[in-house]
């Protein structure tokens, strides 16, 4: 009774219309629901599921809500059984080829006019990560983008840039101007006493190469900070 079980809840019992596959085949993506094309991205499910069991099983670890399965991790996804490593790092780039996606669109603009514009690019990047990071986007004389770096990752409430690291990368590439950035995981968009001193700090190590910081954002999933709207620079 329990192997006749398993063998009907295999997709290749079920009617073809009803297989992830076929069905993208047939009536093309927008027609697959999310469970249905991360089992795609599965393949074969387990002894004890199906792909699309399990897919579903994936989801609900990001409480059905594809921005925070964006914030999982390989060892997260491999707490399912059943997800061995393989499938997680199938999902994982799945996953980081949607973001940079989303990125390379903005990055095709000619210049960047506004704290808002940056601050959207940003957000793309930095949203998905669980510990602040702080990164760097390099520009050039025309203000489009050339660069993006991040210079270090810390903890759940801080992380520290060495400014010789960030002048290094933009003489690389051959930046004229830069934006500071990094995240706050906790929501809170207010900056520390330390952020400033540490914007002040590069700014005027910048200075001295003639780079110019035009901005240091702060995102979070509440919106973003911007030094220079806000008079800090």
């Amino acid at each position: 009774m329990e192997t006749s079980k398993k063998q009907s809840s295999s997709i290749k019992n079920w009617s073809v219309d009803d297989r992830p596959r076929e069905k993208m085949q047939t009536k093309g993506a927008l027609a697959l629901s999310n469970s249905e094309l991360l089992a795609i991205l599965i393949n074969n499910g387990s002894k004890e599921k199906s792909a699309l069991e399990l897919a579903k099983d994936i989801l609900a670890l990001g409480k059905n809500n594809l921005n925070e399965l964006g914030k999982l991790s390989l060892k997260d996804f491999q707490q399912i059984k059943g997800i061995g490593e393989a499938k997680a790092i199938s999902i994982a780039a799945a996953l980081e080829l949607g973001r940079r996606r989303h990125s390379s669109e903005f990055l095709e603009k000619t210049s960047i006019k506004n704290s808002s514009e940056i601050a959207n690019y940003l957000k793309v990047i930095l949203k998905d990560y669980t510990h602040e990071v702080f990164g760097v986007v390099f520009l050039n004389r025309a203000n489009k983008i050339i660069n993006f770096q991040i210079i270090s990752t810390g903890g759940l409430t801080g992380t520290v840039a060495d400014p010789r690291v960030i002048l290094k990368k933009a003489i690389e590439v051959e930046a004229t101007s830069m934006v500071l950035s990094h995240n706050h995981p906790s929501g809170n968009l207010k900056p520390s006493r330390a952020d400033e001193e540490l914007t002040e700090k590069i700014k005027h190590a910048a200075a001295y190469l003639d780079i110019k910081v035009v901005d240091h954002i702060i995102v979070s999933e509440e919106g973003y900070y911007s030094f220079a709207d806000e008079g800090l620079l």
